[in-house]
């Protein structure tokens, strides 16, 4: 399987609500547009940045029949399709086959904290319901779980499952992954701090919250680590830093969403439990966004 169209910078697209909290689908459009004239690579539709947990499983079809219809092929479209149910993830991953995606992203369950095998079993059972490829992604800061190295390599002879969004911060155990993958198979920063680092190491890109913000940026530093330009792909990172940090000063996604509205393009609107960012989160990120003129 040519996994060659998803190395490179993804955007893990926030989702705008009305102040009603609908699906904002003008704004989302618009982002939409944003992320492709910018020269993002892959789009990411309903993932933890774009609050699929606060989604009913209707917005969340919904969500994916959107982007999929305004992306309309001209960059790949993976959707968010996990679950700590098992039984879910299948439906979902079905409904992102029906609505033209070009692969689904599949979270480690959360929660109930399966062991190795489950984990194991889990993907290898979504695998087995699709032709669609697949990225997992660990997070064990949001699942409660870790999935090992040993069981990402177990789970890469699976012929669809072709990439992992490694977001575990553990560089020991995402070096490991990199050194023994099968060749076809991506590893992909699921920090945007670690994005070079990891690339330093022989990864393919980054699934970027901060793309959401600065996307033109974010994708001339991954281009210029592929060209070999480390001088200029560690000028961008340390320039972005301190963005990429900000974003995390609360639960994502409510920094990366306040510095949207300051820069115009969604309104502040959040699903509970997200709440609005605090006065000096704000006053911080319209720092930083004036620091980049962003704002």
């Amino acid at each position: 399987m040519n996994t060659n169209k998803f190395r490179g910078t993804t955007v893990a697209l926030v989702t705008p609500f009305n102040d009603d909290l609908s699906l904002d689908e003008a704004s989302l459009k618009a982002l939409v547009e944003w992320q492709i004239q910018q020269g993002t690579d892959v789009i990411l539709a309903a993932g933890t940045t774009g609050e699929a947990a606060t989604l009913s499983m209707e917005e969340h079809e919904h969500l994916m029949e959107l982007i999929c219809g305004q992306v309309a092929g001209r960059v790949p479209v993976i959707c968010g399709a996990g679950s700590n149910c098992t039984r879910e993830a299948l439906f979902l991953t079905r409904c992102a086959e029906g609505y033209g995606a070009d692969a689904i992203l599949s979270v480690g369950p959360y929660y109930n904290k399966p062991t190795q095998e489950g984990f194991y079993r889990h993907f290898r059972e979504i695998a087995d319901s699709t032709e669609l490829p697949i990225m997992i992604y660990n997070v064990p800061g949001r699942t409660g779980s870790n999935i090992s190295a040993e069981t990402t390599l177990r789970l890469a002879e699976i012929p669809n499952i072709i990439a992992i969004k490694e977001a575990s911060g553990n560089i020991s155990q995402i070096s490991e992954i990199i050194r023994n993958r099968p060749e076809d198979f991506l590893v992909l920063s699921g920090d945007d701090s670690l994005a070079l680092p990891l690339m330093s190491l022989g990864s393919d890109g980054v699934v970027s919250v901060a793309a959401n913000q600065v996307p033109g940026q974010l994708k001339q530093m991954v281009s210029a680590a592929f060209a070999g330009d480390w001088e200029k792909a560690r000028e961008i990172h340390f320039k972005l830093f301190p963005l990429m940090e900000a974003n995390f000063v609360e639960s994502n996604p409510i920094p990366v969403k306040t510095a949207l509205v300051l820069m115009g393009r969604l309104k502040d609107n959040f699903r509970l439990p997200m709440t609005r960012a605090s006065e000096k989160t704000r006053a911080k990120m319209t720092e930083i966004l004036k620091e980049l003129e962003l704002v």
